[in-house]
């Protein structure tokens, strides 16, 4: 095992954990807000996905990088 094993395990471990936090943030955050104003589901959801999937971005791009790590 290389250093570039453990820094490509490293960058996906902490962009995973950080993904997830922001994953589970802005679910709570969409939910809380529909809780408390249920006639603005339309409102909410489009910034809600794209905010979603711009999160599931930082994961992948953090894989990518690991991928990069490792064939350098």
């Amino acid at each position: 095992m290389t250093l570039q094993h453990i820094a490509a395990a490293l960058t996906i471990g902490i962009t995973g954990v950080g993904a997830t936090v922001s994953l589970w943030l802005i679910g709570k955050v969409w939910l809380e807000s529909l809780g408390r104003n249920p006639e603005g589901s339309k409102a909410f959801f489009v910034p809600a996905i794209l905010a979603l999937a711009l999160t599931e971005a930082v994961a992948i791009y953090g894989f990518v990088i690991a991928f990069m790590i490792i064939n350098s």
